[in-house]
């Protein structure tokens, strides 16, 4: 189970030290941090508009679809760190070794599809905050995310802890600004609580039916899969199966707690537009900019679209973090191939901002929503790619030696792998009839 080859990510590879004195709080501070970087794809501008439409149209009814898509994201998440430790090697790599160079190129192409899916997302996010707080032009707000490259390269030869350190900040200040968001709102506990239990209607109502699956879709993240078998590996933790078996422990707790509070963040956008839109009848605002204007007035409240637009801008720059590690770890991983971090980011970032900015340039500032659905379609299509290969590898004695999954867990791996690929073929197939 050793590695054959060279790790992903060499500079911060097994970079941090973990205590070797028992004591849970203090590993669990060691091992906290990967989790959280993951996180932030759950909860980045992609999955804003299809949680404030299935809140304002369809009230709380649609809560247990993201208490389904966070479980479903923990196990997953779950099968990715440990994949990571148990080998030594990142998903990528595993594709490399196992299945060669010539299924390697294809997967390779679709990561960085999806990469580039998530990016576009990340860039509109940003930008429309710009808009919203600044009165940036979006067209210039879209130049303006090339900056971030700057950010990433400062955190980075500061060390991988700043990066999480960075992350961390901004989820609570996402966390924060949905906090008071609800508090302005007073939404009522019992049809929360009931809105986690699922209702027939789900499936029995196709408005209801396209937004659930529209919501799973944006959830998991396929470039996030790669993300956390390769960053798990920035800890210092002994290389013996005892060793091993107490870092699956911990960054599962990690993981567990981070994909907790990304299911919480986005249950609270969709309980805001329930208890502000919904609750006044208007059951028909699907926009991020139209929620932004809309919920001062309706909320009383000056500081409510201003704390909304806050959240907005801390999820796009939260997850353009994540985006070049992930590049980094799909490149060298599937090709072997490394180039400097500051090239690997703009690269990316550029084939994102391309079609922002014509599409905006061409069409206008209406067209941004439909570009975010757009970039959510093209991850739904790259999902199964990654997923297929990580339940593959999880299940498989050879490649695993003692951590091979258990049949249960092999058969929920299957489970959710059918689901995933039947619900995203599906909502494929209504977004072309639709033309998207």
């Amino acid at each position: 189970m050793e590695p054959t080859s060279r790790p992903t990510l060499p500079e911060v590879h097994r970079s941090m030290g973990v205590p070797d004195r028992p004591g849970f709080w203090r590993k669990l501070l060691a091992f906290a941090g990967p989790g959280y970087l993951v996180a932030v794809g759950y909860m980045d501008p992609g999955n804003w508009a299809t949680d404030l439409a299935g809140g304002s149209k369809y009230n709380h009814s649609l809560l247990s679809v993201i208490l389904l898509s966070g479980l479903m994201a923990m196990f997953l998440q779950y099968l990715s760190l440990k994949l990571g430790i148990a080998t030594g090697r990142d998903l990528a790599q595993n594709c490399r070794i196992h299945f060669g160079k010539a299924a390697s190129i294809p997967l390779w192409i679709t990561a960085e599809i999806a990469i580039a899916a998530c990016d576009l997302a990340e860039v509109l996010g940003s930008a429309i905050a710009f808009n919203l707080l600044f009165h940036i032009p979006l067209l210039l707000g879209v130049i303006i995310t090339v900056l971030d490259v700057l950010l990433l390269l400062l955190l980075q030869q500061r060390g991988f802890r700043y990066i999480e350190a960075v992350v961390i900040m901004l989820i609570a200040t996402i966390s924060g600004c949905f906090a008071l968001e609800l508090f302005f709102s007073r939404p009522e506990l019992a049809p929360i609580l009931k809105g986690f239990l699922p209702h027939p209607s789900i499936v029995t109502d196709p408005g209801q039916l396209f937004v659930a699956v529209g919501i799973l879709g944006a959830t998991v993240m396929p470039h996030n899969l790669y993300l956390h078998s390769s960053i798990v590996q920035t800890r210092r933790y002994p290389l013996d199966r005892i060793g091993r078996s107490e870092a699956i422990r911990f960054a599962t707790i990690d993981s567990h707690i981070a994909l907790a509070l990304a299911m919480a963040i986005n249950a609270a956008i969709l309980i805001l537009a329930a208890a502000t839109f919904h609750r006044a009848g208007r059951t028909d605002v699907t926009g991020i900019e139209e929620a932004y204007r809309l919920l001062t007035p309706m909320l009383g409240v000056g500081a409510a679209s201003t704390l909304f637009a806050v959240a907005l801008l801390a999820s796009g720059q939260n997850s353009t973090l994540t985006g070049t590690l992930a590049g980094q770890i799909v490149m060298e991983g599937f090709l072997e191939v490394r180039i400097p971090p500051w090239m690997r980011r703009l690269l990316t970032r550029l084939i994102a901002i391309v079609p922002a900015v014509a599409v905006i340039a061409l069409w206008g500032n209406g067209s941004v929503t439909r570009l975010l659905l757009l970039s959510q379609v093209i991850l739904s299509m790259q999902l199964s790619f990654a997923v297929v290969p990580l339940v593959l590898f999880t299940g498989n004695a050879r490649i695993m030696g003692h951590f091979a999954n258990t049949a249960w867990v092999r058969t929920a791996g299957w489970i959710f792998a059918a689901v995933i690929a039947g619900l995203n073929g599906w909502l494929l197939a209504i977004q072309f009839r639709n033309g998207f």
